[in-house]
Formats: C-alpha cells, structure tokens, sequence
C-alpha cells in the first residue's frame, strides 16, 4: 500500500506556495452496477496560483491515465499512489488529471453497496479526514478552500444530488449528465456526491427578515427505496426547520450553502457527516420498528450536531487537524442545546450528563488522554482525535465557559467569530480574541487551564464545623498549570418521608484547589446527600462523600430533578470502575432503584453501564447469577409496562439474557409465538436481539438462524445474521469470524459485516473458547495495520483486543497472560505507529482495570 500519511509541516509548506481558485471534478458512474467493474472514470481540472517551483497534488486511484500541468504532460510513472508530482509550477497553473478510481466496500471515498431485498445499487462519498482524494485530485488539507464544480454521469433513472443545486442536464444513452452549481470556498473533505434510486421526500424551509426579505432553503430527506417505508420524514424535516431557525437567530450569520439535503445511507463508517448541502446519516436512524423517545431525540441530536457545523468547521473552518476541536466540540455542545431549546426533545442535558459525557470520563482517564487543542501533527494522527475528548469532553468544556462568562457573552462572542472569519480558515487564538472582547475577560489563562491540559480533576465536598470545603483534585499528579476555573452549583438534600428533597442550590466558584460554602439557616438540617456540580455545568467527575453514597444507594429514584439523579447515577458508576464501590453494591441499586424510575433516557443508560458491569467486573458463578436475575427482572417489567419503558426493558432482556443461559425459557417465546398478551411488538430489529441472544448462549442452533436470515433477507437482516452466527458458542463460529476479520482484504469485508462479527466474537458466554486466539491477535496487528483500511484496522484493534481469562478474578495484572502479551507487543514495536499503539495501549488498560475492579471486591 501506498503511504498516505500527511504531515503538518509538509501541508503548511505548501499551503505557503500554492493556493486553489477552482476545482471542476466530473465523474463518470455510468457502469456503477455492474459488480464487475470495480472502478469509475474521474477527470479533475485544477487552476491554482503558485509562489514555489514545484509542489504536489493528492490522488488515491487505481492508476492515473494522464496529466497535464499548463498543457505539458506529465510523468505518471512519478506517481506513487498517493503523490503526484508537480514541476515547473507557474505564477497561474491549470491541472489536469484523468484517472481510474476504485468504488470502497469499507466507506473512504465513493462507497458502492447493492441492496439484497431488490438488487439497486446505490453510491455515496465519505471524505473526512482525507478520502476525496480517492475520488479526485486535490490539495488534501482543510485549509486550502477553494470553489468546486461537480458534474456526475449516472443512470438516468437514478437520483443524482451533491452539495449544490443542480443547474444542468443532459440526457442520452439511458445516463444523465449532470451539472451542479458551484460551491462557495470549502475545503475538499467536505464535498459530497450521491447517486442511485433513492427515495426523496422534500420541503421548503424560509425566513424572513427585516425589510422584507426573505430566505428560502430547499430540504430533502432520502433514503434506500426498500428502506421508504421505515423513512420519518415529518419528524426529521420538523427537527430541520426548527434547528435552521434557531441556529440562523443564534449565530446572527444566514446559513450559507443554497439546500440542505439529508441522506441515510447503508455501510456507512460514522454516525453522520457535515457536508454542505447533503449530509449524510447512518441507515440505522431510520427505524425499522417502533423507536423509543431517546431514540428519536438521539437523532435530533446529530442531525442538529451537523447543522452546527454549517457554521462551526464549514464557513469557519480549522486551518489544520489539530484545531478539529473548533468544530466538533462545538457542534457536540450545539446538538443538545438546540435539542433542548428548540424541538420536543427536551431531555437532552439529561443524555449530555449520563452518556456524552461518561465517554468523554472514560476516554480522559486513559493512559493516551490528550488536551482538547490537541498536537496533530499528521492525519494518522488526526484519524485517532475522533474520540471522547474532542467532542465530549470539549463539549462539556464550552458548557461550563458558558456558565464562566454568561450566556448572553458567550454567544455575542460566537456571532463575532463568524462575523470575521466567514470562509475562512482558524486557529484557537481567533476563536479567545473575539470571545475575549465579548466577555470584558482575558480568557488566555481559561484556555491553559481548560484546553491544553488534559485528564478529568475531580471535585468533592466535605462538611464541617462552619459550612462545607468544596475541593478539586487535579488531573494528575503532575499538573504544573494552576488548578482549572470551575463556575457550578452543589446540591445539598435532606431526607423526609423515605425520600430526598433538594432544600438549597448553592453557587460556587472555584479558582484553587478549595473553596468554603457556608450553609443557608436551614442547612443546619442533617444533610442525607450532597450533590457536587449539581445541575451539570462543569466538566468534572463528582465524588460523593460516603454518607451520601449510602443515602443514593437507598434513595436516588426520589431525587426530583432528571439531571440530578442523571448526576448521581454518573458518579456511582464512576466510583464502581475505579475500584472505590463494590459492582455487586452497584448492580443491587440498579435492580432495586430502576424499579421506580420514570425518566426512559435514564432507563436505558443505567441499564447499559449494568451490562457493562456484569460483563467486565463479574466472573463465573456470580457473573451468571446476576446477570439471570437482572434478565428476569427485564422480562417481569417487560410484562408490566408498556410504551417506551416497555421497550427499554425488553432491549435490556436480550442484553442480559446474552449472559445467562438460564434465561433462554424467557426469550425463546418471544421470538416463535404472538407477543399480543404483553402489548408488545417485537419488531425485526428486536427480534434479531432476541435471536443474537439465544445464538450467544447456544439456545439457537444454526439452521433457526438461516430461517431467520430468509424471513429477513435485507441488508439489515444480513448483518443481523452475521452477528448471531458469529456470537454461536462453538469452536467453528468464532474461527470462521476471525479469519474473515483478520483477512478482511481477502474475504471482501465490508464495514457493518465486520462491526457485527467483532461483537459476535466477544460475546462473554463464548470467552473460554476465544482465549486461543489472544497470541494470534498480537501477531497479526502490524499486518492487518498495513493491509487494512485505517478505520477498519482500528476496529480491529480494539474491538479484537483480548478479553482477561474467565474466573481470574484473584489474578493479578503482572500474572494475566493478556497483560504479560500486550506489554510484551508494546516493548517488541516501539516503531510501530502511533495510532496502533495507541489502540494496544488502550486495550491493555481496560484489562488492568477490569482486573483492578475485580481485585478489590
């Protein structure tokens, strides 16, 4: 494989020396479904300006057929398969470049999928970070914007869109030859094309302004044809319209970009992406059954998450990778909050506090933690920044800056952003100069302390003789900046009549490592809980004292506020992974608490860090036993609710009852008889989780599973039956995953095929027989590094990273053969490359804590 890393040095060279005026990209995709051919004709036209004598031009293609450089042709056998060389540049230049470029099975580039229910094939493009150059020519940095004019040949039977209007069409031969208008200034990564028989729904959203004018943005909404059935385009165009409103009154700037199509495509390798004017979705957000209300806000949410960014990273955009947190930190805080402010999905911040941000805990606290403005000093590097720190941690960061200058500020500061920086490109020091001036607050020493630190500190509150000490501990022990700024609230509780009531709300700022609060007269009650940064506006992981552990423990379902249970369930799950509160403890609150909780968003995400907790912290005997009680009290509540909460529970069987064989007698109806006595619809989707959960426990036998493959034969029910034929606990079902999974090139695997077979390997009931392949994983990281797509490869990583032995809850870490393996892979590849380490150095600290975790209770 070529190399295809590119540095940032390397980049700001040429940034310095080159700079594009327009690119005119057609593409030629009239034998797209024909599987035989595997690529497609790409013709590029680059007019650019010059201040050095040579540079270069990106192209990832099978082979390039020719290129002209001001009307001279060029070598091509320079051409190394990433890198084409640029001589004797010109004050003017024009570039042309006509190549051979492959369709992707793992989603980089033009992805090309054909449905299984009706055979349509279907396209669409991924870019981000640095895959348009798969598909054209280009200069493959976010910082060098120009113009771009797409012309696509496509059947003519097919929808043709990409991220501007159309504004030509030709049609002969049974293709369409189709002009789009040209885009505004924007950088490469975000441009966009779809192709296919999509299904369309549209609508018009305008405004208007003062002085009578008026703007108005197409919409679109589309989908696969056999998916137009499942499609909620009401619910998605009324998120749309309702977030373009907020975010046009917000930012004070129109939305720039002409339409705004949104398109739900299938294989797809991340949740969504910003393009301009056709943003693309996971498949998996049109529900195939009935969805529950935090599904459906959880949509809202990233469909405002990427609307977000039509401001934050498209018209203001990181001049390189290591500002990605300018757009994603933002977009993140933006989804929630216009979820919150604007639409029907008003639980948002409760999501924000239990879930968003427990990633964001769990990531801060790894060994390979970064800053939020994090070093990049190459996309490698920039490919791994993706995580829990740049969106949710720097979410949580701009929430509490929010809080720390006031709202009414904050936002004036981010309408003088784009005031200044419209089309153009950033660095951290011109989002503090505008947000500095709208505060009155030099916010430099904010941003040390914040940005370029990393870690989580910890804040705490303890009682004493004249009020109380709210304490921070630092992010680690080596910290040289001065204890982080914090502007939050602690929650003071007291118990009356078996349940907790919040008599005072007391603001705090926190400047060192300690502050004292002195309580209000009626403080002098006895305090049953204390809540530190109660009502969530710092970023901070809260540690209860221990009295008030023991009054959550027994009473958190009767905290009134959403957000504070949300709060203090956070905290005991984060004390359970640090070894500081006993799982069995844990998971007995959860049986006991869950019982009466009325929030469904709270519902789902307890239950999940439950199954997380029976997973990783139990062994043997116990870990069945617990996880057979939790799957009969799911089934009990299943039977007794109905709505969404009935959902939840019976989601939350199929989970538990993958753990425990002796919960079979509870599912296997549910997937063979009417389910109309329990009110309840088992959808394909929940049956498929029933059936993955039988085939995880062996209570589903291989020929059931190919009838359940024929009563579903959708591309949904493909990989449905990939996962539950890969958790089957035999010998055969996990050697048939893993030899697709670690040939991937070989065995064709596409992106969703490989999700489910790394999740039907690790299913916890098969463990004893997947410990044979811990040596064969190590050995096989550095080629399937080399011969793997980077996103596919990093899944492999972590996803396949082996699991410590079943019953070695006594072993120590300097004992467990995973450890003595990884460490010994770590010492062996010092050279190896940095994101591959950091997936091994990841994956070796999650067994140290599980074994930690174990140790200790």
């Amino acid at each position: 494989m070529p190399d295809l890393n590119l540095t940032r040095e390397e980049c700001a060279r040429r940034a310095e020396r080159v700079r594009p005026q327009e690119c005119h990209v057609r593409l030629d995709l009239r034998h797209a479904a024909d599987p035989e051919q595997t690529t497609y004709e790409s013709r590029t036209t680059l007019r650019f300006s010059a201040t050095g004598a040579a540079s270069w031009v990106d192209i990832v293609a099978q082979d390039i057929v020719s290129a002209t450089l001001n009307g001279v042709l060029l070598d091509v056998g320079d051409y190394d398969g990433a890198r084409l060389p640029l001589p004797d540049l010109a004050a003017e230049n024009e570039l042309v470049v006509h190549a051979h470029c492959r369709y992707s099975r793992t989603g980089e580039g033009l992805h090309r999928f054909t449905d299984p229910s009706d055979g349509a094939t279907y396209l669409y493009t991924h870019f981000e970070p640095t895959d348009s150059r798969r598909v054209f020519a280009v200069f493959e940095q976010p910082d060098l914007k120009t113009r771009f004019t797409f012309e696509v040949v496509a059947d003519e039977q097919w929808l043709i869109r990409s991220g501007q209007p159309e504004v030509s069409r030709r049609v002969y031969d049974g293709v369409a030859e189709v002009r789009f208008a040209p885009t505004p200034p924007q950088s490469s990564y975000v441009t966009a094309v779809a192709a296919g028989p999509y299904h369309l729904v549209t609508d018009l959203w305008s405004i208007e302004r003062e002085g009578g004018t008026r703007l108005e943005v197409p919409l679109g909404v589309m989908c696969r044809a056999s998916m137009a059935a499942h499609l909620d385009a009401d619910d998605i165009l009324q998120v749309t319209k309702q977030g373009l409103h907020y975010f046009d009154e917000l930012f004070g700037f129109p939305y720039p970009w002409g339409k705004y199509d949104q398109i739900f495509v299938p294989e797809y390798n991340i949740g969504a992406m910003e393009n301009p004017g056709l943003v693309t979705f996971v498949e998996s957000f049109v529900h195939r059954g009935q969805p529950t209300l935090p599904e459906l806000a959880s949509r809202a949410e990233v469909i405002l998450h990427e609307m977000a960014h039509m401001w934050f990273g498209n018209l203001a955009t990181m001049r390189w990778w290591d500002g990605l947190w300018l757009k994603e930190s933002f977009a993140d805080l933006m989804g929630y909050q216009a979820g919150v402010e604007a639409t029907r999905y008003t639980s948002g911040w409760t999501s924000f506090a239990i879930g968003r941000k427990q990633w964001a805990y769990t990531q801060d606290q790894l060994p390979t933690t970064h800053p939020i403005a994090a070093d990049i000093p190459d996309v490698e590097a920039a490919a791994q920044n993706f995580d829990g720190i740049t969106y949710a941690k720097g979410a949580a960061v701009l929430k509490q800056l929010q809080a720390y200058v006031g709202r009414d500020r904050f936002d004036d500061g981010v309408r003088r952003y784009f005031a200044e920086h419209a089309y153009g490109s950033t660095e951290l020091e011109d989002f503090l100069e505008p947000l500095s001036v709208a505060s009155g607050r030099d916010l430099h020493a904010w941003a040390d302390a914040w940005l370029r630190t990393s870690g989580p500190c910890e804040i705490s509150v303890a009682e004493t003789d004249d009020g109380l000490v709210v304490q921070q501990a630092p992010p680690s022990p080596t910290l040289t900046v001065d204890p982080r700024p914090h502007v939050f609230s602690v929650g003071i509780y007291t118990e009356r009549d078996a349940a907790l009531e919040r008599t005072q709300l007391i603001p705090v700022g926190l400047d060192g490592p300690s502050a004292r609060v002195p309580l209000a007269e009626s403080g002098s009650e006895a305090l049953a809980l204390v809540l530190p940064n109660d009502e969530d506006s710092t970023y901070a992981i809260g540690r209860l004292d221990p009295g008030s552990q023991e009054t959550a423990l027994r009473l958190l379902s009767t905290v009134p506020s959403e957000v504070s249970r949300a709060l203090i369930w956070s905290a005991l799950w984060n004390h359970t992974r640090d070894a500081q509160l006993c799982p069995v403890r844990f998971l007995e609150t959860v049986q006991g608490q869950l019982l009466y909780e009325r929030s469904s968003v709270l519902l789902r995400s307890v239950l999940a860090m439950a199954r997380s907790a029976v997973h990783h912290f139990l062994v043997g005997d116990d870990q069945r036993r617990t996880a057979t009680d939790l799957a009969r009290l799911a089934h009990s509540r299943m039977t007794q609710t109905s709505g969404d909460t009935q959902l939840v529970w019976a989601r939350a069987l199929a989970w538990f009852g993958a753990l425990a064989p002796d919960a079979a007698p509870l599912i296997e109806p549910l997937v063979t008889e009417d389910q109309q006595p329990l009110r309840l619809q088992v959808d394909p989707e929940l049956r498929w989780s029933f059936v993955t959960a039988l085939s995880a426990i062996g209570a589903r036998p291989r020929p059931l599973l190919a009838q359940d493959l024929r009563r579903d034969f959708t591309m949904s029910g493909q990989t449905a039956y990939d996962l539950a034929l890969a958790s089957l606990p035999t010998s055969e079902a996990k050697a048939e995953a893993w030899h697709s999974l670690a040939d991937a090139a070989g065995s064709g695997l596409t992106n969703d095929r490989q999700r489910a077979l790394i999740v039907g390997f690790g299913q916890p009931v098969s463990g004893d027989l997947t410990h044979e392949y811990a040596e064969p994983y190590f050995e096989v990281l550095t080629s399937v590094w080399a011969e793997q797509s980077q996103t596919m490869a990093t899944r492999f990583v972590s996803g396949m990273f082996p699991a410590p032995h079943r019953g070695g809850e006594g072993v120590a870490a300097d004992e467990e053969p995973v450890v003595i393996m990884a460490r010994d892979w770590l010492r062996r590849h010092e050279d190896a490359p940095a994101a591959l380490r950091r997936g091994v150095i990841e994956g070796l600290d999650d067994v140290e804590r599980t074994l930690r975790v174990r140790a200790a209770h």
